[in-house]
C-alpha cells in the first residue's frame, strides 16, 4: 500500500522566478549545490517535458545515494505542476515506487512571494525500510538555499 509524505515551504521568491529555476534545475543545481550535485544530465528527452529521463549523481555528502534516474510523469508550465518517478538508483532498492509531486503557487499575499508543495507517493521494499525523511528534510533545505539564491540573483 502507497504512503505519501508532503511538505510546505513558503519562500521569499515570487512564483515565477522559484519555478523557473526549478525547471532549470538540471543546468541549475549543480552549479548552486555543489556539495549535493556532481552533476545532472537529460539521457532522454528534451530536459522538461514528460517522457523526460534525467541522471542525477550525488557527492560524498549525500548519505546513501551515489545517483538516480528520474523520469517526468508530467510538466505543466502553466499550473507550475511537475511530478516524476525514480526509476533507477539506490531509491529503487528501497522503495518499489517513489514518485514526486512538486507545485509551486503564489502566497496568499503576492508579496509575501511563494508557496512550495513537495509531495512523494512511495511503497517500501520492506518494513524496515524507513519512510524518507531525510530525503524530506533535503528537499526543505534545498528550497531554503534555492530562494537565499535567488533573492541574491
Amino acid at each position: 500500500m502507497a504512503s505519501k509524505s508532503e511538505l510546505v515551504v513558503e519562500v521569499k521568491s515570487p512564483a515565477d522566478k522559484m519555478w523557473a529555476a526549478l525547471r532549470d534545475s538540471t543546468e541549475l543545481f549543480p552549479k548552486i549545490f555543489p556539495e549535493q550535485y556532481k552533476s545532472i544530465e537529460t539521457v532522454e528527452g528534451d530536459g522538461k517535458s514528460a517522457g523526460t529521463v534525467r541522471l542525477l549523481k550525488y557527492t560524498e555528502g549525500v548519505p546513501m545515494l551515489t545517483f538516480a534516474k528520474e523520469k517526468v510523469e508530467l510538466a505543466d508550465d502553466e499550473n507550475k505542476v511537475v511530478s516524476y518517478s525514480v526509476v533507477d538508483g539506490e531509491l529503487v532498492n528501497l522503495y518499489k515506487n517513489f514518485k514526486v509531486t512538486l507545485k509551486v503557487s503564489p502566497a496568499k499575499d503576492a508579496e509575501a512571494g511563494a508557496v512550495v508543495n513537495w509531495a512523494v507517493v512511495f511503497d517500501k521494499a520492506s518494513e524496515q525500510v524507513p519512510d524518507p525523511d531525510a530525503i524530506k528534510e533535503t528537499a526543505a533545505k534545498t528550497f531554503h538555499d534555492l530562494d537565499d539564491y535567488l533573492l541574491k540573483n
